[in-house]
Order: C-alpha cells, then structure tokens, then sequence
C-alpha cells in the first residue's frame, strides 16, 4: 500500500507556521502601540475599506465572513469596540431584522495611527519568517501579492 503524498501537509504546516509567526508579530505591536488586538484592527480595517461616506457599513454576518469569525464572536468583538467608540451598530432602515455595524471618526482616527504600525510588523514578521528555508517560498508569495509603488 502506498503512503499518501506528504509535500500538502508539510505546506499547510508550514502556511500555518507562517501565519501563526505573523500573526504574534502584528498582536505584539497593535497592542503595545494601541491597545487593538489582531481581530480588532482587522474588523475595523475592513468596515473602513468598504466605507465610502455616510451609510458604508456591513451586516453582522457579512463582517464574521469577512474576518473569519463565529457570528457570536464577531458580535462580542463588535461589542467591546461599539463599548470603546470605535464601532456603531444601528438597524438597517429597509429590513428592520437586519444589524449593520459601521466604523466611528474615532475608529477611522485609530486606524489611521494603527496602520503604520500593522505594516511595520507585518514587514518585519515577513523579514524575520524569511530567514527560515521552509517558510521563506511562502513569504516570496506573500511579497509578490503587493501591489507596485
């Protein structure tokens, strides 16, 4: 009897090695530098991106597709940012079943002076994950997702 192929389980361990080493990098620095875990800045990145004027928000299931989250987690997390300031909730004016979540000023405002820092130590984290010979084709991937300057 034949042994299955190994090279998609050292990759996916090795894509989650990455993943995992990038995401301590990030949550390391989001919250000495301002207080936002990963999931927090992710959330609100992603309300912001699809931002445009008064009214861009997501319904709460939208927004858990869109971070990766349990509908219940999402929730408690918009929760304690709607608690911080930096997220509003508000029923949706043609479906009054529907939740919409939408960031505040002050969300936009601590994003702003967040993203510097996401990028420092996503670069870095990349930099460090780079030396190492199993992750280094996927950090070549990663770069080569960057859109040109």
């Amino acid at each position: 009897m034949s042994r299955p192929d190994p090279v998609p389980a050292q990759g996916w361990c090795a894509l989650s090695t990455l993943h995992s080493r990038i995401e301590a990098y990030l949550e390391r620095a989001l919250q000495s530098e301002h207080e936002l875990s990963v999931r927090e800045y992710s959330v609100i990145d992603v309300l912001s991106a699809q931002h445009d004027g008064p009214g861009g928000h997501f319904r709460m299931n939208q927004l858990a597709d869109a971070v990766v989250l349990s509908q219940s987690a999402t929730t408690r997390l918009v929760s304690r940012l709607e608690d911080r300031g930096l997220l509003a909730r508000y029923l949706c004016p043609d479906d009054r079943r529907g939740i919409y979540t939408d960031v505040t000023q002050s969300g936009l405002t601590l994003l702003e002076k967040a993203r510097p820092t996401n990028e420092a130590a996503l670069r870095e984290a990349l930099d460090a994950a780079e030396q190492r010979p199993e992750l280094a084709p996927l950090v070549a991937a990663v770069r080569a997702l960057e859109p040109a300057s």
